[in-house]
């Protein structure tokens, strides 16, 4: 067990395990949870389920992840970044669908994890995830406004997209409340400048509860403003799970098989970037595989218990940190706590009033966005790179997360590639006959009738081309091709080097290579080119293939 890979790190952590830990332990798992109900709630109501799912998302995924994961101090819930993707989800396909979407994505977490691929992530690029995770905040942000103005659409709207719910707010505006309004700009200063003055006591626990507060014992701000249980209805006890109507045939599955991936690779770049963030706070290395795994289990819980998708979140994680929390069982107890309001203090949930919600999903659109990072890299990177971002950034809020990640890729690999063809060069060596080089040590003596090319990059099929450009003169009788900075080639350019042994062939030019490094030399003989021009061709320094093509 000691070297398995998938090992928990709340194995190891319990063989070094104290009493003060422990209590180190138990407040930060009871502050994080304090922390954690408004905004499972908030982050519930943004997604379109019932406040109470994103309770269970917390308690779930928050213990399986803490029990089985790969960080000391990782807590697991419900996060902004699957806002909107779950709201698309059970709008289209229904809370059965979201179940299926994301029992699918936990298999594909487990899988990643089993199969060693936590480190694949870090080819997503970050201007893909800078893009989105604005792009989500902006979403976030636009579905929000309803409440915090205290709008009500007309009967049979019920918009879905972005775009849609900004055209919903603006024809509803005639509707605005400022009883809505007066309560979300209190509870927004609160959360802004009380974290100014104290630390200690969650902002969003303060906002809610002047917010509820202020509802109950104004008189008249009562009638211009829905709280959560005139809205929705509060459970009580433990959820009760129906699995009877889930549909598992293929037609189900296919439909639902592009947000199970885009959740599965959401929860596997959020969770790991906030497993980074733990790390350098704790000092600590992270399991990536081990945490993928974790996420896997804990989202089918989720899902199972009632919930919603989960992921790491960074917020609730640094706030575990730096509380004193240094193993799981912090996250353990913060859900067990969850699990206890959930039994006995979640009716209380029905007196918040939704501007108050409103008001905290304004500040964690804010937070999420990272505005500065993103004008930062408008205003510094490559325009290709700022190009990805921004259409990413815009296919989010206009359409869905699940098309701007898949755009966004495409147009980064074709970037990529641009930019690796244009690293890619095929130049021939130049003659001089000038009496002024002509004791220099840099030049070589070359026959008339060899002609020498250099080729410098990877060959792939975006730069394959260039050694088609390749010439030679009607006198050449030998053609050296000199790769020693070629560091990779790929099945396009070795049929390009085919066709370029065969026109040599039918022009009686000898083909000589010279310094050709590993992975090419290993798939030119794989592919038959080496046995075809003859392993004597092959020449480890460019002096080796000059003296041979002299005596050829």
């Amino acid at each position: 067990m000691k070297n398995f890979y998938l090992q928990p790190k709340l194995f190891s952590v319990l063989k070094t395990y104290s009493k003060k830990q422990l209590v180190q332990d138990l407040i930060a798992g009871v502050i994080v949870a304090i922390i954690a109900l408004p905004l499972s709630i908030a982050l519930a109501l943004a997604s379109g389920v019932e406040p109470a799912c994103g309770v269970y998302t917390a308690i779930a995924a928050g213990f399986i992840v803490s029990f089985l994961g790969g960080s000391r101090v990782q807590i697991a819930g419900p996060t902004a970044a699957f806002a909107t993707i779950v709201a698309g989800i059970v709008v289209t396909h229904g809370m059965s669908g979201l179940i299926l979407a994301t029992i699918l994505a936990g298999i594909m977490l487990i899988l990643m994890g089993v199969l060693k691929l936590g480190s694949l992530i870090k080819f997503i690029p970050y201007t893909i995830t800078t893009g989105f995770t604005a792009g989500i905040a902006v979403t976030i942000l636009i579905g929000q406004i309803k409440d915090f103005l205290g709008l009500t659409y007309a009967e049979g709207v019920k918009p879905v997209e972005a775009l849609e719910k900004l055209a919903a707010n603006v024809e509803a505006i005639g509707t605005f409340s400022w009883q809505a309004l007066l309560v979300g700009v209190v509870c927004l200063a609160i959360l802004i400048f009380y974290p100014k003055i104290e630390k200690r006591i969650p902002p969003s626990l303060i906002a809610v509860v002047v917010g509820a507060l202020m509802v109950q014992f104004i008189p008249g701000l009562d009638e211009g403003v829905f709280t959560i249980g005139e809205l929705y209805t509060i459970p009580t006890g433990l959820p009760k799970i129906n699995l009877s109507g889930l549909d598992f045939s293929l037609d189900k599955i296919t439909a639902v098989l592009p947000g199970a991936f885009t959740i599965a690779i959401l929860a596997a770049i959020e969770s790991l970037l906030s497993c980074v963030v733990a790390d350098s706070m704790v000092h600590s290395k992270h399991n990536s595989n081990a945490e993928l795994v974790a996420q896997g289990v804990g989202n089918i819980a989720s899902v199972l218990f009632g919930g919603i998708p989960a992921t790491g979140a960074i917020a609730r994680t640094a706030a575990n940190a730096k509380n004193g929390g240094r193993t799981p069982i912090a996250g353990m107890v913060h859900a067990v706590v969850l699990l206890l309001v959930l039994l006995f203090l979640m009716p209380y949930a029905a007196l918040i009033p939704m501007p108050a919600i409103a008001a905290i999903l304004f500040v964690v659109a804010y937070n999420m966005s990272e505005w500065r990072k993103f004008v930062h890299t408008v205003k510094t990177a490559p325009k290709s790179d700022t190009i990805v971002m921004v259409i990413t950034f815009g296919l989010t809020v206009i359409f869905d997360l699940v098309i701007a990640i898949e755009v966004g890729m495409v147009l980064a690999a074709m970037f990529f590639m641009k930019r690796m063809s244009e690293e890619t060069a095929v130049t021939g060596w130049k003659y001089t006959e000038s009496e002024e080089d002509a004791d220099s040590l840099d030049l070589k003596v070359v026959p008339k009738n060899v002609r020498v090319y250099e080729i410098t990059g990877p060959l792939f099929f975006g730069a394959a081309e260039k050694i088609l450009d390749i010439q030679f003169k009607d006198y050449t009788r030998c053609l050296i091709l000199r790769m020693r900075a070629v560091p990779a080639i790929d099945a396009t350019a070795m049929n390009a080097l085919e066709t370029l042994c065969k026109k040599c062939k039918n022009n009686g030019v000898e083909l000589i290579f010279s310094h050709v490094n590993t992975q090419p030399l290993e798939a030119l003989k794989k592919s038959g080119i080496y046995q075809t021009v003859g392993a004597d061709r092959f020449c480890a320094h460019i002096d080796e293939a000059l003296e041979l093509a002299s005596k050829l």
